[in-house]
């Protein structure tokens, strides 16, 4: 595993814990010599793991649409940093760079990446893992959906344990590399037989 993305808010939130739990995702990342891809910017908890990485001695590569750019809020300092027409083309991107994914706590963009992710493993577009690292239970209110999506049968279980959830960088980098795919698509045959009722 040589890259992982790293989906996380342009703001830092209201807790320091956050930036805390960045920085030290950011030095493991560059100790283990992985390689972060990321949103590109300076500025909220991208800016701090970017800084985090580099400060240790890491690899950053960053993607941003030109009209994030124009804002002055890209990073100057990364080893790469690519510059995308669009969100979607800055989404596409960075999976295609990317081995594996990490979603830190973050607002409606992130949220918004970790649901491409998730949906494109589900119907085996490719098979590549994401983990939410849930700083102080961030993610327990949509992991309770998640739950709640899977007795409801939207969801299949197989598909719901696809995410790796941790608080521990070092046992989240581990649990993504030991990943294995499922091996089932959508309930789409059960859509199949329903319709022809």
């Amino acid at each position: 595993m040589k890259r992982i993305c790293v989906f996380c808010g342009s703001s830092v939130g209201k807790k320091e814990v956050y930036s805390k739990a960045a920085r030290q995702l950011g030095k493991v990342l560059a100790k283990n010599n992985i390689t972060l891809v990321y949103g590109g910017g300076k500025v909220g908890l991208m800016g701090v793991i970017a800084n985090s990485v580099l400060e240790n001695g890491g690899t950053c590569i960053g993607v941003i649409p030109q009209s994030i750019a124009d804002l002055e809020i890209a990073h100057t300092g990364l080893d790469e940093l690519h510059i995308v027409d669009s969100m979607a083309e800055r989404k596409d991107m960075m999976a295609e760079l990317s081995d594996a994914f990490i979603a830190m706590p973050g607002g409606f963009g992130t949220l918004d990446e970790m649901a491409e992710i998730l949906t494109y493993n589900q119907l085996r577009i490719f098979d590549k893992p994401i983990g939410l690292y849930n700083i102080e239970g961030y993610f327990d209110g949509l992991l309770n959906f998640f739950d709640h999506a899977v007795e409801e049968q939207f969801v299949r279980e197989e598909h719901r344990s696809n995410i790796v959830v941790s608080t521990d960088p070092i046992g989240m980098i581990k649990n993504l590399k030991a990943y294995e795919p499922v091996k089932i698509g959508k309930w789409i045959e059960d859509i199949k037989e329903e319709s022809l009722n």
